[in-house]
């Protein structure tokens, strides 16, 4: 067996999280009526995160006005990094799940802006980075909006399937 490359497919979630080198912004709490996350048997269902900086700050902006398509597409990957601090904090671990199932991801775009699957890559490549290919992709929805809560630029729910 040829252990010189280690992917982070063989690698355990938190491991190949520690891996990228990346940091979790706090978990968010409900500013609204409704739960951040819920378990139902062997799944768990994330609800719709915005993108917390480190500072619990949200990114603000439209994309095709205030944010370009690279800053949404780093906005997605920053929403992905709020669903995975509130998956740790709950959770205790990234390593209790198993893989991704489902995600939406909402754009906050001009009309005319078209390039929705591209900003929401953001999330799911993080999401292949910790889970790994066969894991970390699941089914997924990009869609635009013309406005989400507060002007966040991106809001993602995803779906996961328990260990």
């Amino acid at each position: 067996m040829n252990t010189a490359a280690t992917t982070t497919e063989q690698l355990s979630p938190e491991a190949a999280f520690a891996k990228l080198g990346l940091t979790l912004p706090p978990a968010p709490l409900p500013l609204g009526v409704y739960k951040p996350y819920l378990i139902d048997g062997k799944y768990l269902y994330v609800s719709g995160h915005g993108p917390v900086q480190d500072d619990k700050s949200l990114i603000i902006g439209r994309i095709g006005r205030e944010i370009d398509t690279e800053n949404g597409k780093l906005a997605a990957r920053q929403v992905g990094l709020t669903i995975l601090s509130t998956i740790k904090t709950h959770l205790g671990s990234l390593d209790r799940v198993k893989r991704v199932i489902k995600v939406l991801g909402m754009v906050n775009c001009v009309s005319e802006f078209e390039r929705h699957p591209y900003i929401i890559n953001g999330c799911s490549e993080l999401f292949a980075q910790v889970w790994g290919e066969e894991n970390g992709i699941g089914v997924r929805s990009a869609v635009g909006f013309g406005s989400l809560p507060d002007n966040i630029p991106v809001e993602i729910e995803a779906l996961f399937e328990l260990v």
